[in-house]
């Protein structure tokens, strides 16, 4: 099969004709390795080039440069415009600083949440209450590139890195931030650095298009993946080749409309638990924008698999679905299974009895399977 008529997820992104971007992570990442890079040497470098998740090395031009001597010490910060390709981002044109200045020793990476990046203030987040809305993955990219410039430099690596974004909390007010509790700001975001744009039909046409690929190809099981590591943990389980996995993003829909039409023999459906939910509640499009986690909705399935009162009634006003997974593990209610056998169940009833076998397996953030149905 010549590399014009391969399938999977980088041929969907192909197909769809839209340019990727990067994560306001991506471009945090950059900025502090340019402003630790300036405090070490003196001079910044432009463009600064950072390694994503993936291997990609893109090059950021700096919009904002400045050193100063402060009576603690020096302090550098860069600016980073955020490019997010043709995807209609709130965020796209937003200024990320990173401002950079040296702690003593042992004191390691400090992160601090400047203006327009928020602060977490409920549970359910996958960062503490009290913290800066940096996500994981970006500080672990931020922690890589500061030790990297610190083995290149000479210096110790211990940095409090403040990242701010200009007129954020503006922008932060069209995002969700305000209901999960993220005051203050944006949340600085990226699992691979890369901003994947689509258009709803050019993507759902690409949707079908991988199906048909893998069809042609005579593959009989295919995954619908709501993401990179969702598509990973797929891969794991199943040691499917890429030609199999079909970039579903928050289209569940598309895929279960068109396999009906197309049948193949074998279809899983891997997404995290909060988006999976959604399909289990009977939402064919996943996106944050058209479809909520229902709590309460999650809550009936917890009575159903054991829960008592006070733990339903804790589950209906959780933060986020990921907290109401988490109060149920702690309980020993297998939530994660009963929304993944609900899910492979409305699965089941849009393919309309098409000869095609669902399985569903719910993740958390870091790739752990948490349910499977």
């Amino acid at each position: 099969m010549n590399a014009e008529a391969r399938g999977g997820r980088s041929a969907q992104l192909k197909h769809t004709g839209l340019r990727p971007g990067w994560t306001t992570g991506a471009c945090a990442t950059a900025a502090t390795t340019a402003a630790y890079t300036a405090l070490l040497t003196g001079d910044f470098p432009d463009p600064v080039t950072i390694t994503l998740p993936k291997g990609q090395a893109p090059a950021f031009a700096l919009a904002r440069e400045e050193l100063t001597a402060g009576p603690g010490g020096a302090v550098a910060m860069a600016g980073v415009v955020k490019d997010a390709g043709d995807d209609p981002d709130v965020t796209h044109g937003a200024l990320v600083r990173s401002t950079v200045r040296r702690l003593p020793p042992g004191s390691g990476v400090v992160f601090r949440a400047g203006p327009g990046v928020g602060t977490v203030t409920l549970p359910g987040l996958p960062l503490d209450v009290g913290e800066p809305a940096v996500n994981p993955v970006p500080r672990r990219l931020m922690r890589e590139h500061v030790e990297r410039v610190a083995a290149e430099h000479g210096g110790t690596g211990d940095v409090e890195i403040t990242v701010s974004v200009d007129h954020g909390e503006e922008i932060a007010r069209s995002t969700w931030n305000g209901r999960l509790g993220i005051l203050g700001g944006l949340s600085i975001l990226g699992t691979t650095g890369v901003v994947v744009p689509y258009s709803c039909s050019a993507w759902i046409d690409s949707i079908r298009r991988g199906v048909d690929v893998a069809r042609a190809a005579g593959l009989t099981h295919v995954a619908g993946c709501t993401g990179s590591t969702s598509e990973k943990t797929v891969v794991s389980e199943y040691g499917l080749p890429d030609i199999a996995l079909l970039d579903m993003g928050d289209f569940a829909g598309a895929v279960l409309k068109y396999v009906r039409r197309h049948p193949v023999a074998r279809l899983t459906i891997c997404g995290g638990f909060a988006k999976l939910s959604k399909l289990a509640a009977g939402h064919l499009d996943l996106h944050s924008a058209r479809s909520q986690v229902d709590k309460p909705f999650l809550a009936d399935l917890a009575r159903r698999g054991g829960a008592d009162e006070t733990l339903a009634s804790r589950i209906a006003t959780a933060n986020t679905g990921l907290e109401a997974l988490r109060l149920c593990e702690a309980a020993n209610v297998p939530l994660g299974d009963l929304v993944a056998a609900r899910a492979r169940d409305e699965a089941l009833s849009v393919l309309r009895g098409a000869p095609v076998a669902v399985d569903v397996i719910c993740i958390d953030r870091a790739g752990a399977v948490v349910g499977r149905g």
